[in-house]
């Protein structure tokens, strides 16, 4: 076999606390080889993050390397060096030119005041000593080459200016602007919708064969790995737990955290009544079969559901936004967003909006709720056209047509206590007696969420996403609502963390007789929730039926598309 390119040797890192080291990776060992594609895979905290940061050594000031080492060989050296012994200045001459690394979050590994080209100029004169000509011209290449459309104008935009696709292209373009010998994609494609998300990939997959590269593929979504990397190594807790290659890890899981992350994926082509997840298979001698939904039980309900007048009926909707506008401020230019889209929602059904970044879905969840306004079209509530309200007579409905956000942690005030954070709402419109009352219903809905009582007191960066993802579906639930809207609520979430609040939500439905608009570019996940589904193209709907119809028959070129393109398809048990 060939000599490895980076070999990881009992790695420990931890972060001290009041004298003490609080270990975050437990003697970690791993190789890779030239030309291969390595996975990580695990759940936040795992560790996969820290290991790939140790690497580069660029762990956090609050973070350190206790024990092992971290072999690289570098093309230019005659033997591997311990990149936990090299000086600072030795560590800069080989990032960028010999090892390079695709951060997580776009939006935050690039320069919000640099242009996009500059940002990637300025690796090229570092590391290559062009002149800023060359190293233009070299980076239009670069765009190019990662398929970047009109790469003159991406040189001259600024990140808030592209697209989160764009974005991550020109992070790849970054990385790879020396030709490093191995490259570390950090996430690279979470929260991208899945037709982004195939492109990311099959253009990293198109790299790595050009440039004969290495790659250490870090994901929590077992899909991905499926479809990109030769072999996984599996962490858990900080340590490793299980590794070989790609296809013997998902067909023959050994370790039971393993068979829990298989497991707790949705899937296209059944539906369960209840998601597995983590704790079915850790600390657990006996693993319960989970129940399917039968076909019979699935045209019960249907007929159940439809047999109803509809709850909530959206005509020829439209909303539009303004792209330019005079000196005067005034608008003298427009997009439409949504355009003539039209459902009905039946009372305690789960109606599905399913489409790619950009197609209009979270318009239309933001248009119910007059967060958004629209510009055509009416939507009726029973009798009532919410669109004709006076703003003081909206708010008596708004209580009952409640939306959860994308980002649990932006949609919390940092400075509230999570208590304080559901209570509000709750006094605003008089919901319970006096505030001794309102409290007890908090505590009890912060126990309807899974969580606890004395959880009352924190603040939430105290929390993890899926938690904060609960406090956010409690704090809608103390209106006592009839409809929630929930958007793209698990995008972001570990496939066992998003088990556990799909869960969750289809327990409070049971429970409350909640009516849920649900949002997403997943269709595993869009499979398992919905009653109905909703595709969306441009604004507009394009397809329209149950689940599963839509995804093993439908002839609508798009939908095809989004069943193509979800990550391990082929490779994955279903």
């Amino acid at each position: 076999m060939a000599q490895q390119l980076l070999r990881i040797d009992q790695l420990q890192v931890g972060f001290p606390i009041e004298g003490n080291i609080n270990s975050a990776i437990h003697n970690l060992s791993l190789e890779l080889y030239p030309g291969e594609t390595l996975g990580i895979v695990g759940e936040s905290g795992s560790g996969k993050s820290i290991t790939a940061l140790s690497v580069m050594q660029l762990l956090p000031t609050t973070a350190r390397i206790t024990g092992g080492s971290i072999w690289f060989a570098p093309r230019n050296a005659t033997q591997p060096l311990d990149l936990t012994r090299l000086k600072p200045a030795e560590m800069r001459k080989l990032r960028g030119a010999e090892m390079g690394m695709i951060f997580q979050e776009p939006m935050s590994a690039l320069n919000p005041v640099m242009r996009c080209g500059v940002q990637i100029t300025e690796v090229l004169q570092l590391h290559e000593n062009l002149d800023y000509k060359t190293a233009f011209s070299r980076t239009l290449q670069l765009f190019d080459q990662v398929k970047l459309p009109d790469p003159e104008r991406i040189f001259r935009a600024y990140p808030h200016q592209i697209s989160g696709g764009q974005k991550q292209r020109v992070l790849i373009a970054m990385a790879m602007a020396c030709n490093p010998a191995l490259l570390i994609a950090d996430e690279p494609t979470t929260a991208l919708d899945v037709t982004v998300q195939k492109s990311i990939l099959d253009l990293l997959l198109q790299i790595k064969q050009d440039r004969g590269l290495s790659m250490l593929f870090i994901s929590h979504d077992l899909g991905v790995i499926a479809d990109i990397c030769d072999r996984v190594a599996v962490m858990y807790q900080g340590q490793l737990v299980e590794t070989g290659p790609v296809a013997q890890i998902l067909s023959q899981p050994v370790h039971a955290y393993t068979k829990g992350l298989l497991a707790s994926r949705p899937s296209l082509t059944h539906k369960y009544k209840r998601l597995p997840v983590l704790s079915d298979f850790l600390g657990s001698t006996v693993f319960i079969q989970p129940e399917h939904i039968t076909k019979k039980e699935t045209e019960q309900r249907h007929t159940e559901l439809y047999a109803q007048k509809p709850l909530l009926r959206v005509e020829n909707l439209g909303v539009q936004y303004p792209i330019r506008k005079n000196w005067l401020g005034q608008t003298i230019m427009t997009k439409y967003a949504v355009q003539q889209v039209g459902f009905q929602l039946f009372q305690g059904e789960t109606l599905g909006l399913a489409g790619e970044s950009g197609c209009g879905k979270t318009s239309v969840g933001r248009a119910l709720v007059r967060l958004t306004p629209a510009f055509t079209g009416q939507i009726w509530y029973g009798n009532v056209d919410l669109r004709q309200l006076k703003p003081h007579e909206f708010r008596t409905v708004r209580k009952e047509i409640q939306m959860v956000f994308q980002d649990p942690y932006a949609a919390l005030n940092p400075r509230m206590r999570v208590g304080e954070a559901i209570l509000e709402p709750m006094e605003v419109y008089k919901i319970g007696k006096n505030k001794k009352e309102r409290k007890e219903k908090v505590v009890d809905l912060l126990e309807t969420v899974g969580l606890e009582a004395d959880h009352y007191k924190r603040y939430p960066h105290a929390f993890s996403g899926g938690q904060r993802q609960r406090i956010c579906l409690a704090r809608a639930l103390a209106l006592e609502p009839k409809i929630l809207i929930c958007d793209e609520i698990v995008s972001a979430l570990d496939v066992s963390v998003q088990a556990t609040v799909l869960n969750l939500l289809q327990e409070l439905q049971a429970k409350f007789g909640l009516t849920y608009l649900f949002i997403s570019h997943d269709l595993s996940v869009l499979h398992q929730m919905c009653d109905r589904l909703l595709v969306m193209n441009q604004g507009k709907i394009i397809a329209e039926g149950y689940p599963e119809a839509l995804f093993s028959h439908s002839n609508e070129p798009l939908v095809r598309q989004l069943v193509e393109a979800t990550p391990g398809r082929k490779l994955l048990p279903h």
